[in-house]
């Protein structure tokens, strides 16, 4: 009996070995060894600024040809032209982009209509009347953005407004998603002209609210030509009509429309008013 099953238990190993084999031959992927080493010549950073899910998939894409090392913005040009050399193809262009804010609302300028006690984030405050803030549309100064960026690419100001650095900026998106306001979007870097005003109220009455927001005077339009148009009480940049012109700034009397230097930060136009940093309990925070 014991003769019996092992000999039986022997030929169903053997028969499943045999399985094995045939089932790994029929059904085996080949993967390009090269792929391995594509991956490793990029930054590991899983940003999905490609439009992919992460480095092995773009890793993928790049040795099948279906796109140029140049959509990775986030790696350094000597280690696109690496990958380049390494697949013998072109490098390809592809404009970076980065994440910027439509406000420029801060504590020093902004001012808070309610105290909001609770969980201290955006998202909790939004659902809480707007979150308190007088300008309904403006940035609630949480940092909910600066906590879900693994990037470091966003820190908080002094007056409790993000601050995105464009270097370490890797265009995730996840500032977008997490902001409640609708703040951020993904922009290419060339578009220095930015509106950094979401508010749609018109009037001085805005500047009870905020003294940087934007009042719909139209001016910036009328200076622009076509490349400005009003539209819901804001003004819309029409990116496609050319916008490497900071003209539109120049009589903007709040500087709600800005431009955006190399390092992120805004440059007003000559006639904007100055900002006076006034206290929290001035601007209602306290």
């Amino acid at each position: 009996m014991i003769v019996t099953a092992l000999i039986a238990l022997g030929s169903l190993t053997l028969i499943l070995a045999v399985m094995l084999v045939i089932a790994n031959k029929k059904l085996y992927v080949y993967e390009d060894p090269r792929i391995d080493q594509v991956e490793d010549m990029l930054p590991h950073a899983n940003c999905g600024a490609c439009g992919y899910p992460g480095c092995r998939p773009f890793a993928e894409q790049l040795v099948e040809g279906k796109v140029l090392p140049g959509k990775c913005t986030v790696s350094s040009e000597d280690a696109r032209q690496e990958i380049a050399s390494f697949l013998g193809v072109s490098l390809g262009a592809e404009e970076k982009q980065v994440a910027r804010l439509a406000c420029a609302g801060g504590k020093n300028v902004a001012r808070n209509r309610a105290q909001y006690e609770g969980l201290d984030n955006c998202t909790a405050a939004a659902l809480v009347s707007g979150g308190g803030k007088g300008c309904f549309w403006g940035c609630l100064g949480k940092g909910d953005c600066a906590v879900v960026c693994d990037f470091d690419a966003i820190s908080m100001d002094e007056n409790s407004l993000p601050f995105v650095d464009p270097d370490k900026c890797t265009a995730c998106g996840d500032c977008v998603e997490v902001c409640p306001k609708n703040l951020f979007s993904l922009e290419p870097i060339s578009r220095r002209l930015w509106v950094a005003c979401k508010s749609l109220d018109a009037g001085d009455q805005v500047l009870e609210d905020c003294e940087v927001g934007c009042t719909a005077c139209g001016k910036c339009a009328m200076d622009a030509g076509p490349l400005i148009e009003m539209e819901g009480n804001l003004p819309q940049i029409l990116y496609s009509k050319g916008h490497a012109t900071d003209k539109p700034i120049q009589r903007c009397p709040t500087g709600a429309i800005v431009w955006l230097e190399d390092d992120g930060t805004k440059r007003k136009g000559l006639e904007s008013k100055p900002v006076l940093r006034k206290s929290e309990k001035e601007m209602g925070w306290t």
